[in-house]
């Protein structure tokens, strides 16, 4: 029979383990199947899945043990008729379904967090400093703080993607929109060079095509104000691509 101070003892690491967890629940709103891809940051190890398949208006929960750094994202149009699989958009180059700890090729829309430790201070945002794919959302559920909220870039900056940054599909329609600085390559665009400050690299017309759609994601390296959310308190998060 166990003992009384080995049962305090598991019921409290129990109780401690519950309390670094955050459940992160993914659902697709699109009209079509995705193919949610996740990377842990850090040389942290991966979650239980890195990729996976969600079908239109399907919901899959994954549990994140804190502290975590990572970012999720959503592959389309993908396939497995050769012998691989592959994503028109947003793929991770594994050849699975699985991204075994590959991140998103460009464009992809990305959502990032911060995951604290001890229900501490997290972090998140919606970046397309990576370009654009899908609109997409977060939504804190619980946890508290002035900047506690849901951040959204319901926009479709496909629609309006230049021709220099377009992505087309095998219909000739766009189906990703480049960053400026990943089709072009000049340091006004990527922030690097002699303009590798915030003062010294502003938005640009191409920066704030993303930005108008999506005023509260990150549209380049430098756009901090309106693009970081934080939540204290242990809050689990709600992503929607095509909220």
């Amino acid at each position: 029979m166990m003992n009384t101070r080995v049962i305090f003892c598991l019921t409290l690491a129990f109780l401690v383990s519950e309390a670094h967890m955050a459940t992160i629940t993914i659902t697709n709103n699109c009209a079509s199947t995705i193919w949610p891809g996740t990377l842990t940051g850090g040389g942290g190890a991966q979650l239980s899945t890195t990729g996976f398949e969600l079908a239109s208006k399907q919901t899959r929960s994954l549990n994140v043990a804190a502290p975590w750094t990572g970012r999720f994202w959503a592959r389309t149009q993908c396939s497995d008729a050769s012998g691989r699989f592959t994503c028109a958009t947003a793929d991770c180059g594994s050849g699975q379904v699985t991204c075994n700890g590959n991140g998103a090729a460009p464009p992809a829309s990305l959502v990032e967090f911060t995951i604290a430790a001890n229900n501490g201070q997290d972090f998140y945002d919606l970046s397309l400093v990576d370009g654009f794919n899908l609109p997409l959302s977060v939504a804190p559920q619980g946890g508290s703080g002035p900047n506690c909220t849901t951040s959204t870039c319901s926009g479709n900056v496909n629609s309006l993607c230049p021709a220099e940054l377009a992505v087309k599909g095998s219909d000739g329609s766009t189906i990703a929109c480049k960053s400026a600085c990943a089709a072009l390559n000049q340091p006004q665009y990527c922030c690097t060079g002699a303009f590798d400050t915030p003062e010294t690299c502003p938005p640009t017309n191409y920066s704030m095509i993303f930005k108008n759609q999506c005023p509260q994601a990150y549209s380049y390296a430098y756009d901090d104000r309106s693009s970081t959310f934080s939540c204290t308190g242990g809050a689990n998060y709600a992503i929607t691509f095509c909220p």
